[in-house]
């Protein structure tokens, strides 16, 4: 089998006003590399596009760089090694690594991850498996420290880490848990998952429909936060004395192009003695093996689903990374390479 020698990979080619367009991207053919000491060429089977990504296409100080623009963009990625010239990483081995947004790519053999794909596939390793599975648990567990009991309230949950978030909970034992979503489609999805309650935001206001969503319950002990704005507000008002917030997204902000108007009640915080932390899941590696000895049997036996909406073609990463801004995905949007 001849190795290939370019990629075809897509660019940065504009920074976003609001809502990024295809506009903003390059699909670009560009060449491979020589192997040097210590690296490997990696062909990629499956990459993800997230939330996170759409701060990075500005260029604004962050926790992690911007995209540089003519550039290619960077991001979560499953490979198979085609060539090596380390002893560590032998052709054949399946990786995860962080240069998606491109069909190959020559990496340093010591800044990947192995992993099996006869336990799980590719994308599982991107979602359920991956960090996105370490952010829901990290999020839930040890920043907004669940105990069992809890009444947990997710938002985004029908998206790749608040439905992992909420079945979670479940099964770390949770007296209630309820998530919001933006279709009637996915609240019945989430309804199916184990949740105790969900609604649609787009049907009145969050404040109203959450209280509506507690049923016998007073108040929300914790909430895992990946809308930012009015469900933070809302939230706010419902969360009983000493709740908990784990700070985890802004997604209903990420296009906006003048400041967003809320939380407005924070001041409730200081009555209620609340806890609002944000985190990244960076700094939570260190609980990956804690998290793959949790929830590897509870998926064996289908206790926790992880759901996936797949787009196949590398040239479809950008229009794929637009929708999931839109909300167009159920659970972790990743593309599948021919």
């Amino acid at each position: 089998m001849s190795l290939p020698t370019t990629t075809r990979q897509f660019e940065l080619a504009s920074r976003p006003k609001g809502v990024p367009t295809l506009e903003n991207f390059r699909f670009a053919e560009a060449a491979l590399p020589e192997l040097e000491d210590g690296q490997i060429l990696v062909k990629n089977l499956a990459i993800s596009v997230d939330p996170y990504m759409r701060g990075r296409m500005n260029d604004v100080k962050s926790y992690t760089p911007p995209y540089r623009l003519d550039e290619p963009m960077l991001g979560g990625a499953v490979g198979e090694v085609l060539a090596s010239r380390s002893a560590e990483v032998a052709v054949g081995d399946v990786v995860v690594h962080e240069k998606g947004w491109r069909e190959a790519a020559v990496l340093a053999a010591d800044g990947v991850q192995k992993v099996d794909l006869s336990i799980a596939p590719a994308t599982a390793y991107l979602g359920a498996l991956g960090m996105t599975g370490l952010t829901a648990y990290a999020g839930l567990t040890k920043v907004a420290e669940f105990k069992a009991g809890d009444v947990v309230f997710v938002s985004g949950a029908a998206g790749a880490v608040g439905s992992m978030v909420g079945q979670l909970a479940k099964q770390l034992g949770a007296s209630r848990v309820i998530g919001s979503a933006g279709s009637a489609e996915k609240v019945a999805q989430l309804l199916e998952l184990g949740f105790d309650a969900a609604f649609n935001y787009h049907d009145g206001p969050v404040k109203d429909q959450l209280k509506a969503a507690l049923g016998d319950f007073e108040g929300i002990d914790v909430y895992f936060d990946n809308v930012g704005g009015e469900h933070l507000e809302a939230a706010i008002w419902h969360l009983n004395t000493f709740g908990r917030v784990a700070l985890c997204g802004a997604i209903s902000q990420y296009n906006a192009t003048e400041a967003p108007v809320g939380p407005r009640n924070l001041a409730l915080a200081v009555g209620k003695q609340l806890t609002l932390r944000g985190f990244l899941v960076f700094s939570y590696y260190q609980f990956a093996e804690e998290y793959a000895q949790l929830v590897g049997p509870l998926l064996a036996d289908g206790k926790i689903q992880y759901k996936e909406t797949v787009v196949t073609g590398i040239e479809n990463s950008a229009q794929a990374f637009i929708d999931m801004l839109a909300g167009a995905n159920t659970g972790k949007m990743v593309i599948t390479l021919d």
